[in-house]
């Protein structure tokens, strides 16, 4: 993006002015914009070879944007065998223990056996759909990374949570499960999604966005190092759009996305090239 003064169209059809001391936010963070998409329980080998061919075809912003799908466990070496070595591969899931009794579980192991680099812990639809705990995230995501796999961990607040003032408690809570058994944040992603906003088409306003995000980037300051503070990528989840993901990556501490549904469509493209567009 150029520094000079420019008008953008926003989503919401209003333009606004960039500024070269915006673009130079952005440059000086250092920080490489990460675009996830997250599959969920959604494709079969016909759907999973048309997002392959429009990831293919689709300019994915080279070196600008690094870019990570996640389909459903049973398809992951699918994918990995028949996606641009570019594109990373994560899984939505893992559990705590390398192997045993654990039916229906997947390893981080057999994870990085099938050739996938990445995980997603900590997903609300985890937390409140099948009751794990910070706690039970916190260990997942030491094993995950103690075997070799990196980490987009997630955290975010319920409409009630929100409403009653208590953001900041929750994800501060939820970011302290987190860093307590992170041994390398070169390896971590912090995705913050709103459960509010997931799915719902309802998405946080870019300046919501920005405040939790700049408010977490504070934290992990303040709480484990502002070198890790400066470092570590923070994204943003919950109904992006090709529509929105622009204005939500002009924020200066908004380093990309995790992508749900709009991950199985073309537009997908649009969204890893917000930031470079």
């Amino acid at each position: 993006m150029e520094c000079q003064n420019q008008d953008v169209d926003c989503s919401d059809g209003k333009r606004i002015k960039l500024d070269s001391s915006h673009d130079s936010r952005m440059a000086a963070s250092g920080r490489q914009f990460f675009v996830g998409g997250n599959w969920k329980m959604n494709g079969n080998t016909t759907s999973i070879d048309g997002i392959i061919s429009f990831l293919t075809d689709g300019s994915l912003s080279g070196d600008q944007t690094e870019v990570v799908v996640a389909p459903p466990a049973i398809y992951l070496q699918y994918v990995r065998q028949k996606l641009l070595a570019s594109v990373a591969v994560a899984a939505q899931n893992c559990y705590k223990e390398a192997k045993g009794a654990f039916t229906g579980e997947n390893s981080a192991e057999m994870i990085k056996d099938v050739g996938c680099e990445w995980v997603i812990l900590g997903h609300s639809e985890r937390r409140h759909k099948f009751g794990e705990t910070d706690e039970l995230i916190g260990e997942k995501i030491a094993h995950a990374l103690k075997a070799g796999l990196k980490v987009i961990a997630c955290i975010g607040e319920l409409l009630s949570e929100r409403e009653n003032g208590k953001t900041t408690e929750v994800v501060f809570k939820q970011s302290k499960a987190i860093a307590e058994n992170v041994s390398d944040w070169n390896d971590v992603v912090i995705a913050y999604e709103p459960v509010w906003a997931i799915g719902t088409g309802k998405t946080a306003t870019p300046d919501q966005a920005q405040e939790v995000h700049h408010q977490l980037r504070d934290w992990l300051s303040q709480n484990v190092s502002p070198d890790v503070s400066a470092k570590t990528r923070i994204i943003y989840g919950g109904s992006v759009t090709a529509a929105n993901a622009h204005e939500l990556a002009l924020q200066p501490d908004i380093d990309g996305f995790l992508v749900g549904g709009a991950s199985l469509k073309p537009d997908f493209v649009k969204i890893v090239q917000a930031r470079s567009s």
